[in-house]
């Protein structure tokens, strides 16, 4: 077999990997789109959905109302809320499709940890954004709320009359930050499998990580204690979950821990 022989035999492969993956790139743009233009379709009750918590707390009979102050900025956000919606249902299909198109190169050891994390990747950010929406929306919107005077406490009421997308980006924000938090406990299963880190290590960096996931859930949510406590008390359970999954797979494996080791030097 000549040089060039070998040459194009070895280029066939890559080729067909390009192939399946611009076919599966194909596929999921497609889907994205479709689902985009259907959630700009009904943005209106989705975004209805997104203010019921806040529409609970002035009451149905209120009159209260949402403003904005510019002529584009309703069709705005309404494209923001399109993209991000399509992007939430389309998630597991994507995940799905990266999953069918990474799996056939990796060994069976390799699959099993990762088809784990692709399953689990949707659910808790589903998990996560169900806690922001029914949990920490209504207490936030509540502590917020309580700055609102009426006449008799100042010489001129204040009261909320928030913009379309101010709302609607604070709910993304807290969405985001949710969900993609909850996705702690994978990352750091991934990096057990890796050997990275281990559950001994975890359970002694306790302190630091009580520390750390406050800092990070007061930068990324509201100033308020609300949302930042009830997004760190969540993330400290799940790097609970985490340690035990590391260690139930180090058991698994056989693995001996690094702490064990360590002692019997």
């Amino acid at each position: 077999m000549s040089d060039q022989d070998k040459i194009n035999l070895s280029q066939a492969p890559l080729l067909s990997h390009l192939i399946e993956l611009r076919r599966r790139l194909l596929y999921c743009l497609a889907l994205f789109m479709a689902v985009f233009v259907g959630c700009y379709l009904i943005a209106q009750p989705i975004y209805g959905f997104l203010m019921q918590p806040l529409v609970d707390l002035f009451g149905a009979e209120s009159g209260r109302r949402m403003i904005y102050t510019g002529l584009h900025e309703a069709f705005l956000t309404y494209l923001k809320l399109s993209f991000f919606a399509a992007l939430f249902i389309t998630l597991p299909v994507i995940l799905n499709q990266l999953w069918k198109f990474i799996a056939p190169g990796l060994y069976q050891s390799e699959q099993r940890p990762l088809r784990k994390v692709f399953l689990l990747t949707p659910v808790l950010f589903l998990a996560g954004a169900a806690l922001a929406y029914y949990l920490v929306f209504p207490l936030a919107w509540k502590f917020f709320l309580g700055f609102e005077t009426s006449v008799g406490e100042t010489a001129i009421p204040v009261q909320l009359e928030a913009r379309v997308s101010e709302y609607l980006g604070l709910v993304i924000q807290l969405v985001l930050a949710f969900g993609i938090c909850f996705e702690l406990p994978l990352v750091l299963y991934l990096l057990g499998e890796m050997g990275i880190v281990n559950s001994e290590g975890l359970v002694r960096g306790r302190r630091y990580a009580v520390v750390l996931i406050y800092a990070v859930a007061a930068l990324v949510t509201p100033p308020d204690l609300i949302s930042q406590i009830a997004l760190g008390t969540p993330l400290l359970l799940l790097y609970e979950v985490a340690i035990v999954a590391i260690r139930r797979s180090e058991r698994l494996r056989g693995r001996p821990q690094l702490g064990s080791a360590e002692s019997q030097i």
